[in-house]
């Protein structure tokens, strides 16, 4: 029996890592044959067009890069999965714990070492014609230095619901806090306490039962922020930041997220973890984009080939039965959420399915890295990315680095 998935691509702007992963599904044995089935798979980039209700999708799966702020294809995915059990990355019913406040409220609970953080009213009110007489009636009046002393000096201003480090500012005394507020507008802010001393920014990417930690320094342009380092965390701080990524995509339903933690230490607090639509873009994670498209086509066949089913209700009541206990240990606790979310990943079943019906795959990739095909999606990425005296630099940048990692294969 003969039955073929169509993996939908939902896409803004980004052509690189979509080009790639339609490339390494071609590229890949043409069939799986499992339990008497045999599996064929496609891609296609989902349009944006009005949709009946009761229409049948043809979609198995659906990445999702789009919906986080486009509402029209927000309620397709909702639909898709509410009445048709197309498989999502990632839960479209979660987006407004995508607004990082949600995000720190669960894991404070859950007993995650988060700063120390507050959430602070909007400089400029909303516009509507009710909130003068509410703030009048309800609003209390605040003092944004005392807020900020009891957050504690140096902080970070941050918007609840930011991305891509927009309006994040490092605030050092009160003079600077006004000054940040006052500019901050309609915007609402967490005021939240720096972690000052810390030894590694990890950011780690998570995609479906697999996560790959790595170096990361905010404070370098876009194109260099992920460092090329390996060893950098022991193994002790290495499982708990591992660890603190599954939990939290478990939690939320995301399978394609990314998550920050500073490392002070054998210390680690999670900063943001509410990326429910990552950076995967060539020209930011370079050696590492292989990894990033090879797990994100393991994942989606495995998906598809084993029926897994879309996981819309969170259970979040089964890690506050951990997170509230008083009588287990941090430690425990971190135990207990990563049996929790390889339960939810299926951790041992996917191993065993990629094992079995996918060993070519990093063959497959290390020879497409190495295609014209690749160096043509690599060149045409810079030239679209970086202004024109640029190009032959970072074009001779990514080739480096992209050989280093088909190196390091062997």
């Amino acid at each position: 029996m003969a039955k073929n998935h169509l993996i939908g691509l939902l896409l803004g702007t980004e052509e690189d890592w979509p080009t790639a992963f339609e490339a390494v599904i071609r590229r890949l044995d043409s069939h799986i044959d499992r339990e008497g089935e045999t599996h064929t798979f496609t891609t296609e980039r989902v349009t944006n067009e009005p949709f009946n209700l009761r229409m049948v999708p043809r979609h198995s799966l659906v990445i999702d890069r789009l919906a986080h702020w486009y509402s029209l294809s927000r309620e397709w995915l909702k639909k898709v999965a509410l009445m048709d059990d197309v498989y999502l990355l990632n839960n479209p019913f979660t987006f407004q714990a995508m607004e990082k406040h949600a995000a720190y409220c669960a894991m404070i609970r859950l007993g995650l070492k988060v700063p120390e953080t507050w959430m602070i009213p909007h400089k400029i009110p909303p516009e509507n014609p009710r909130f003068p007489y509410t703030s009048r009636k309800y609003n209390q009046p605040f003092d944004i230095k005392q807020v900020a002393e009891q957050v504690g000096y140096p902080l970070f201003m941050k918007p609840f619901d930011g991305g891509a480090w927009v309006g994040v500012t490092r605030i050092a005394d009160p003079k600077d806090l006004v000054a940040r507020y006052d500019e901050s507008g309609a915007r609402l802010m967490h005021l939240q306490r720096s972690v000052e001393g810390f030894d590694v920014f990890a950011r780690s990417l998570s995609i479906g039962a697999e996560t790959m930690v790595m170096k990361f320094d905010p404070d370098r342009p876009l194109h260099d922020r992920y460092q090329v380092a390996h060893g950098f965390l022991d193994a002790g701080v290495g499982s708990e930041a591992v660890a603190i990524g599954k939990l939290i995509n478990a939690f939320f339903r995301w399978e394609f997220n990314s998550c920050e933690t500073l490392v002070h230490g054998d210390q680690v607090y999670p900063i943001d973890y509410a990326n429910a639509a990552p950076d995967v873009s060539l020209t930011s994670l370079h050696y590492y984009f292989p990894w990033a498209i090879k797990t994100l086509v393991k994942w989606s066949i495995f998906c598809c080939v084993t029926d897994r089913k879309m996981r819309v209700d969170q259970d979040m009541y089964r890690y506050y039965e951990i997170g509230d206990r008083e009588d287990l240990s941090y430690e425990k606790k971190i135990e207990e959420y990563l049996r929790m979310a390889e339960d939810y990943f299926e951790v041992e079943r996917y191993n065993e399915f990629c094992n079995a019906h996918l060993k070519e795959i990093d063959e497959v990739m290390v020879d497409f890295i190495k295609s014209p095909e690749f160096d043509d999606i690599l060149v045409e990425t810079v030239v679209t990315t970086f202004p024109a005296h640029e190009h032959e630099k970072f074009v001779a940048h990514y080739r480096g680095l992209l050989a280093s990692w088909v190196a390091d294969q062997a």
